[in-house]
Formats: C-alpha cells, sequence, structure tokens
C-alpha cells in the first residue's frame, strides 16, 4: 500500500514539471551540468551554468543552436554562463563566444562543422574568409575566428600595418600582400567589423589635390626646392631639379608619398607641379609661389646684369662648359651671317681684352676669353683672340646680341652663365640632365696560367789508355758529349784530366761542373794514377707552374683606369766612353725603364640595355731567369691582349688564352756504334723536353649605380682582407713579446643607410640587391677530406687537354 503511494506521488510530480516545462521557458542546464531531456532547437532558452565543464556547455549549445560542435581535446577547465531571461538560440551561441573567448578559447567554423579550439592556435584551423574593396564590406559579426582581406584602392597597405597592428588581438595576425597591394587579416569577427570602418576612412584618393601652378619670373627648378623646404619646414633636401621629385614634410614613419607635399618642376612650360594631402596645404604652397614669383628688383644683379651661379653636384664644371658651348654653337651653325662681338674696350697696338660672344635672338652663343692681341700700326676693334671654343657670333646679323657667356669655375665646380631668363631656363633644363650620378664599373679580371715541364737525360761517356810502355801513354780511346738540359757540363774530358792529377781540388772544381742528375764514375789506377775510364748520368727532372692573378680596379662610366704591379726594370739603350790612350774616360751608359709585372688599362662604357662595352688592354710580363745581370739588359717574356667586348653586366666572358705543348729532344753518339742494338746506349748521350703552358684570361664587369651598393662591396672586401690578416697571425711567443702580433685592419662601422626612396603607389619596394661576390675568394676556404679521384670516362679523355 506504501509502495503504491509512492508510485502516485512521483508520478505527479513528473506530471507537474512537465506541464511546467510546457507552460514557461526552457531551462538550458542545472547547476550540476546535465543537460535536460527537454531541450529543443530554436526554442529561446534561459542559460544558467555555474562552473560546468566546457565540454558539457558546447554539447548543450550543439543542441540548442542545431550545430554540430566538437570540442579540441586540449580545451579544458569549467565555464559560467547566466542569463537572467530566456534569449534566442543565436544569441544563446554568441554568449557562449564570448565566454570562451575570456578563457583564451574560440570557434572555428569549417564546412558546417564548429570546431572549439586555442586561441592561439585558431588562426591555423580552415576558417571563413571574406574579400572586401577597401573598407566597403565586413565579415558578418560575432566572437568566430575568421579570415578578411581588404583590397585597397588608394592607400599604400604597408602603411596601414602600424595603424591597425595595435587593434588586432596579441594571438591573430595581420600581413601585407604587396603584389595587389591588399591587407590580410585574421581576428574575431565583431573586431573586423571595426578595422573595416577604419581602413574604409583611410583608404581615400589625394588626386584632386594636384595642382599646376606656371611661373612667370622665377625658373621652376630653383624654386622648387626653396618651397620644399619652407613647406613644413624639416629642411630635408629635395631630389634634383627637373629630373626628380621635391618632398617636403614628410610625416615621421611615413614610407608613401601619398601624405606628402610633392613639387617637380617642369622645365618646358616652367610650372610646378604640387601634390599636396589636403587642400590647406595646397593653398599654402600657392599662396608661397604667389610671393617668390616676382619680378627682379630694378637695380638688383638679377634684373641688370641676368647673371646666374649653377653649382653642379656630379659632373666637371670645365667640361661641361666647354659641352654646352660645343652644343650651342653646333645649333646656331646653320645661321646665316657673322659678326665678331666684343665686350673689351678698343685697343690700339698690342692690348688685352676678353673675346665672348653674343646671345642672338633665341639661342646662346659660343663663349671664350683670352689675351687680346691688338693690331701693329692700327686699331683694332676686337677685344681679344676666344679661347679654343672660339670667339665668333654665329647669331643671325639682323638679330642683336645680348652679349651671353658661360664660363667654368673650378675651384668651386660652378658654372657662371651670364644670359636673359628665357635662355637661362633652357640651358638650366640641359644642365639638369647632364649633371646625374655617373654610374661606376667595377672590373674583375682573372689570369690563370698552368705550365708542365719534364726533363729526361740518359747517357754514357767513357775512356782508358789503349797500351803503355813503362811509364809512357802510348794511346788513348774514349767518348765526349757536352749535351745537357739543366745547364750542367756533362764533359768527360775535364774531369778526366783532373783525375790524372791527383789533385783533389781540380777533381772537386771539374765534377761541380757536371750535370744534374746521378753521375756515376768509374775511375781505374794506372802506374800509380787514378784515370777516369766511365762517366754515367742519369736524370728526369718535373717542373710545374700555377699562377692566378686577380686584378681588380673600379672606375667611373667612360673614364679610362689603369692597374699595374710590378717593378719598374732599368733596360740599356746606349753607352759611351772617350778612350783617351789607354784609359776610358768619362764612360755613362743610357737606360730606360720600364714596368715588368702584371698591367691592366680599361674604359668601360654602359649601354642603356644593361650591357657593359669594354675598350681593354692586359699584359702580363716577367724578366727571365738568369737574363737580369745580362751584358745587353734583361730579357722578358710577355703576354698582353688588347680587344673590344661586349658583355651583360656581371657575367663573365674570357678574353683569349694560349694552350702550347712544346716537345724537344737532343741527341750526341759516336756514328755506326751509337747505332747498335743493345750496346748502342754505351755510345751515345740523348735528352728528352715536353713542356705544356695552359693560359686563360677571364673579365667580370660588375655595374655600381648607387651608394648603397658600393658601400656594400667596399665592406665586403674590407672584412675579407681583415678577416685574412687574423688567419696569418703569428703564434704567440712568450719569449718575444715585444714583437707578439702583425698589423690587422681595425673593425669599419658600416656607414649609415640613406633614406630609402619613395615607392610609387601601388607598386610594391624595389629590393636592393647583395654585393657581388669576388671571383676568386680572399679567404680560402678549409682543405676538403683527401678523397681517390674518379675515373672520368674515356670519351672525355679523348677530348680534354690534359696539362701534365
Amino acid at each position: 500500500m506504501n509502495s503504491q503511494r509512492l508510485r502516485f506521488a512521483l508520478h505527479a510530480i513528473a506530471a507537474g514539471a512537465m506541464l511546467a516545462a510546457a507552460g514557461g521557458p526552457l531551462n538550458a542546464q542545472t547547476a550540476t551540468g546535465a543537460a535536460p531531456s527537454s531541450v529543443r532547437p530554436g526554442e529561446p532558452v534561459t542559460l544558467n551554468f555555474a562552473g560546468a565543464d566546457i565540454e558539457a556547455v558546447a554539447r548543450t549549445m550543439a543542441t540548442i543552436t542545431g550545430r554540430n560542435v566538437v570540442v579540441d581535446p586540449r580545451v579544458k577547465g569549467q565555464l559560467t554562463l547566466v542569463t537572467e531571461r530566456a534569449v534566442p538560440p543565436a544569441a544563446a551561441f554568441q554568449q557562449f563566444l564570448a565566454a570562451l573567448r575570456l578563457q583564451g578559447f574560440t570557434v572555428v567554423e569549417s564546412a558546417g562543422l564548429y570546431k572549439v579550439v586555442p586561441e592561439a592556435d585558431a588562426k591555423l584551423q580552415s576558417g571563413s574568409v571574406t574579400v572586401t574593396q577597401g573598407g566597403s564590406g565586413s565579415a558578418p559579426g560575432g566572437g568566430q575566428i575568421v579570415t578578411q582581406i581588404f583590397k585597397l584602392n588608394f592607400e599604400n597597405a604597408a602603411n596601414l600595418v602600424p595603424v591597425l597592428r595595435p587593434l588586432i588581438s596579441p594571438n591573430n595576425t595581420i600581413n601585407v600582400n604587396p603584389g595587389n597591394n591588399s591587407l590580410v587579416v585574421t581576428d574575431y569577427a565583431d573586431n573586423l567589423q571595426r578595422i573595416a570602418r577604419i581602413v574604409a576612412a583611410m583608404d581615400v584618393s589625394n588626386a584632386s589635390d594636384v595642382e599646376v601652378i606656371p611661373l612667370r619670373n622665377a625658373v621652376a627648378s630653383e624654386l622648387a626646392p626653396l618651397v620644399s623646404r619652407l613647406v613644413e619646414g624639416t629642411g630635408s633636401t629635395p631630389g634634383m631639379a627637373g629630373t626628380a621629385t621635391g618632398t617636403a614634410g614628410a610625416i615621421p614613419g611615413q614610407s608613401d608619398t601619398a601624405y606628402r607635399t610633392t613639387l617637380l618642376p617642369e622645365p618646358r612650360s616652367n610650372s610646378l607641379i604640387v601634390r599636396a594631402a589636403n587642400p590647406a596645404r595646397l593653398a599654402l604652397v600657392r599662396t608661397l609661389v604667389d610671393k617668390l614669383d616676382q619680378a627682379p628688383v630694378v637695380g638688383s644683379a638679377a634684373a641688370s646684369g641676368n647673371i646666374h651661379v649653377v653649382y653642379l653636384k656630379n659632373a666637371d664644371a670645365t667640361k661641361l662648359a666647354t659641352t654646352l658651348r660645343a652644343a650651342l654653337a653646333a645649333s646656331m651653325g646653320s645661321s646665316s651671317g657673322g659678326a665678331v662681338s666684343s665686350s673689351g674696350p678698343t685697343s690700339s697696338g698690342g692690348g688685352s681684352g676678353t673675346g665672348s660672344t653674343g646671345l642672338s635672338g633665341s639661342g646662346l652663343m659660343q663663349t671664350g676669353s683670352s689675351s687680346g692681341m691688338g693690331g701693329t700700326g692700327g686699331s683694332s676693334s676686337a677685344g681679344g683672340l676666344g679661347s679654343s671654343a672660339g670667339s665668333l657670333n654665329n647669331a643671325n646679323s639682323n638679330q642683336p646680341s645680348t652679349g651671353g657667356q658661360i664660363q667654368a669655375d673650378p675651384s668651386t665646380n660652378s658654372l657662371i652663365i651670364s644670359a636673359p631668363e628665357p635662355q637661362f631656363r633652357q640651358l638650366r633644363a640641359v644642365i639638369d640632365q647632364l649633371d646625374g650620378r655617373r654610374a661606376q664599373v667595377l672590373v674583375e679580371s682573372l689570369i690563370v696560367e698552368v705550365s708542365a715541364n719534364k726533363v729526361a737525360e740518359f747517357g754514357i761517356q767513357w775512356q782508358g789508355v789503349m797500351g803503355n810502355y813503362g811509364n809512357g801513354t802510348i794511346g788513348v780511346i774514349g767518348t765526349n758529349s757536352s749535351a745537357s738540359t739543366t745547364g750542367g757540363n756533362a764533359n768527360i774530358l775535364n774531369l778526366a784530366l783532373a783525375a790524372a792529377t791527383g789533385n783533389a781540388t781540380s777533381i772537386a772544381s771539374s765534377a761541380s761542373g757536371l750535370g744534374k742528375g746521378l753521375n756515376v764514375a768509374i775511375a781505374p789506377r794506372i802506374n800509380g794514377n787514378y784515370y777516369l775510364g766511365a762517366l754515367a748520368n742519369f736524370l728526369e727532372n718535373t717542373g710545374d707552374a700555377n699562377v692566378l692573378s686577380t686584378p681588380n680596379l673600379m672606375t667611373l662610366d667612360n673614364e679610362e683606369a689603369q692597374i699595374i704591379i710590378g717593378n719598374n726594370v732599368p733596360f740599356v739603350t746606349g753607352s759611351y766612353a772617350n778612350t783617351t790612350g789607354s784609359s776610358t774616360v768619362n764612360p755613362f751608359t743610357t737606360v730606360e725603364r720600364k714596368d715588368v709585372g702584371l698591367m691592366l688599362r680599361v674604359r668601360p662604357q654602359i649601354n642603356e640595355n644593361g650591357t657593359v662595352k669594354l675598350s681593354l688592354y692586359q699584359e702580363v710580363s716577367q724578366v727571365n731567369d738568369g737574363t737580369a745581370n745580362a751584358v745587353n739588359g734583361p730579357t722578358t717574356s710577355k703576354r698582353s691582349i688588347e680587344s673590344t667586348v661586349l658583355v651583360n653586366d656581371g657575367n663573365v666572358i674570357v678574353l683569349g688564352g694560349l694552350l702550347e705543348d712544346r716537345y724537344s729532344m737532343g741527341q750526341d753518339k759516336v756514328p755506326l756504334m751509337g747505332d747498335l742494338p743493345v750496346v748502342g746506349g754505351l755510345f751515345r748521350n740523348e735528352n728528352r723536353r715536353r713542356q705544356k703552358t695552359n693560359l686563360m684570361v677571364f673579365l667580370r664587369p660588375v655595374v655600381i649605380r648607387d651608394t648603397a651598393t658600393s658601400d656594400a662591396l667596399m665592406m665586403d672586401r674590407y672584412e675579407a682582407i681583415r678577416a685574412l690578416q687574423q688567419n696569418t697571425q703569428p703564434a704567440p711567443s712568450t719569449v718575444m713579446r715585444a714583437v707578439s702580433g702583425a698589423p690587422v685592419l681595425p673593425p669599419l662601422a658600416p656607414s649609415p643607410a640613406p633614406a630609402p626612396a619613395a615607392t610609387p603607389q601601388g607598386e610594391a619596394p624595389a629590393v636592393r640587391s647583395a654585393p657581388p661576390a669576388p671571383l676568386v675568394p680572399l679567404v680560402p676556404p678549409a682543405p676538403a677530406p683527401a678523397q681517390a679521384p674518379a675515373r672520368a670516362p674515356a670519351a672525355a679523355d679523348a677530348g680534354a687537354y690534359n696539362p701534365q
């Protein structure tokens, strides 16, 4: 009975609970974390998780939202999530994401599957990717990790990275793709919406703030640098007028020119092209230009004399002045008529004046100045004879001359130009184009010479007494030979006479003159004296040489350079002696000194397509052994190449070479007897020599166009030679402490890199190339372990030249 009542009470309680659940909001989870069986997708839920396991909450969220949710095994911990009222499933899922984010976890969606992973690994998961143009669109909001690509239209993507980096979570990333000027950002979706609004506000066009300001009195190439310094007051030096953009007011940390005030002179129309960051800055530039573009003040030097001084940056003033005079004279060569213009007074007799040329019409004429030579016995209307450029005015006689001049000042490397304003503007445009930085060329030469000499000698000489009577010799018979390739005298006669005397000194003196190699002598004793009966000589000599020379030099484009490494050797060219009686009085000898050694002379010319034309002369000479003290002077061997070649920048070219294989043979023998088989070797002396020489000359030009490459090349070679000095230091010695080490170059700090040039909008920044490696390393590499030489194929052996 009691059991039936208990069962009825339990059924009543269960039915009441089901009715309560059907009539009110759903309670998602109890405090213990058990998910009730009455949860249905799509219905509002009241969240009440207190210290629940994350994996249990994720299963509940999967049931509420109808999504597939998996939990990474590394995700551990408890989660507390409570709502005061019922919320839709989507809002409940967003609150679940917010709670996970506070504990360092997040959810990544991939193909309909929601993965709960650690925040640090979320960017590596395959999440959703959204592509937007500028900041016009954004990814859907939420607390998930997503990736969004922002394609920028106007702003440089690299400039936005330092602005957006602090706004992104530490575990997430922002990257730049310079190829299409885009940003790739991985972060929470709700934060990407904020970043999208920032990108949209900053990716704006500045093209409307560009204006062309025509000038009436000032010269555009001179006014642009001045205004560039005044606009922002930074004192920055603008680019070279006429050829580069003058930039002022660089914002610190800003590498793009979009937010700088840029002035570009346009010499053809004498105008300024101005690009400003905003209309206010453009108005400021326009106001400054209007104030500075004024006519010269009456009475000033600019208004009366039209004398201008142009300081050159790279070109030589004297050469450039001559070039300008010649160009202007050639341009006016077709004009008819001519008159001599003089700025000096009329002189009578031998006067001094200045010859000058006039500036007629629209062009400047050639100028010149020198000490004048007046007429003889009359007056001269010419002020003087001009310089080598001439002083004839080839202007049209119908047009007045204005007395324009071009003069160089070598001390300041500047040009002094006297000309009206229109003609000066034309000249200034030409000067700006010619006064550019010239490229340099590093010429590396490689001279390799490998030679192999082999000598073999074999011979037998003998001598004997045919008979004797008492102490008298009645006959001597034998062979004698003086053939030797090693510089010795293999003659047996002197040695035989010395042996007959029995004098040890004479024997030693005669034996020292024998040839090199093995010498075997047989000396029988006859009548108490030793006589040399036979002398055999055996010799095989091998001599190899390997010479490697690497002369290097750097020179300007189209300038000749020369390097000589060797000795200055005297050569006798004549002698004289005044002989009086039996004595010689006042003897003297005339000599001429010549450079003997290695010489390289080259003139490079850089072409527009990147090739280098080289006009060169290379010589390797040396004094032959044993001829330094010759009566008629030393004898030298000389190998030289003179050629003109065309090679690409940085490529190696072979100039030429010599492959020589020389064979010689000498033989002394007794006729008939020396030709006998077997025993014929007793009656002959022979030698053989084979000499092989391989000589090759290689060349590599490297164009150095900027200071950074030149400095990098210098540092590379400097550190290499310094490392070589350090490797050749003597071993420390406690006895010789006073001289403990050889000198070593000090460490050289690299020079500060120049400011990078402005990168055009929409282009990737240029990558500076590394300095070229030398043809032959200065520091030799560590020796490799010895290995047995591999046998080459027979076909390769047949076609290869073996210097051995």
